[in-house]
């Protein structure tokens, strides 16, 4: 019992691998695969994205709003950003279970494909599925790389975010928002970043999923 936390998390890990593997079992026997079920993920993180585009922009322009305050209750404003700062973290949980959604299904059908591999007689149609996983497994793993870059891309954006909204509530006053003017050109540029990765990571989805159907045609 020296490792009590490691062994909880490998029975967690083990209990999971089991209920997933269940799951897709599950489906498989009313006709859902795991390529459609990978299509289908790939697809959810694309709209979360997206989703999370406005709703950064819309963070973004409520910020901006903030330092250009010119009146009014300072509480107010901070609630405002308060609650953009939050909507915000849920927009990049959303990504980020999304992502690793994907992640679960395309191991478990690349572990499939791997050992139904053994499975062939033909070792020319062996041969021709072996290069067929291994191409689709480099393009899997490039569209993930691309698909990190812009969740690595959502930190510094809530990380200002968070540090500027508590700030603000607890400095209610005009030094607060001097203060928080010196962060606009940070935060400007970490969403525009921000952006620009998730259009590269919507485009490199697109890319996956029509090469992805043109191999199973």
């Amino acid at each position: 019992m020296r490792h009590p936390f490691s062994v909880f998390a490998l029975l967690c890990a083990l209990l999971l691998t089991a209920c997933e593997s269940a799951y897709y079992g599950t489906l498989e026997k009313v006709g859902v695969h795991k390529r459609e079920i990978l299509v289908d993920r790939i697809e959810a993180v694309k709209d979360a994205q997206v989703d999370g585009q406005e709703q950064f922009k819309s963070a973004l322009a409520q910020f901006q709003q903030t330092v250009n305050f010119d009146g009014g209750k300072l509480e107010v404003a901070y609630q405002r950003l308060d609650s953009e700062y939050q909507a915000s973290e849920q927009a990049a949980a959303t990504i980020r279970e999304r992502i690793a959604a994907v992640e679960s299904v395309a191991e478990a059908l690349f572990d499939e494909w791997e050992d139904e591999l053994a499975l062939y007689t033909s070792p020319g149609l062996r041969q021709q599925s072996q290069t067929q996983l291994a191409d689709t497994r480099r393009r899997y793993r490039s569209l993930l790389a691309t698909m990190k870059t812009a969740e690595k891309s959502l930190a510094p954006v809530l990380n200002t975010l968070r540090d500027n909204s508590l700030y603000l509530k607890h400095n209610l006053n005009a030094r607060a928002i001097a203060s928080l003017k010196r962060e606009a050109a940070t935060i400007q540029a970490d969403v525009d970043r921000l952006i620009r990765d998730m259009d590269a990571a919507i485009a490199a989805s697109d890319r996956f999923i029509a090469e992805f159907a043109r191999q199973g045609q």
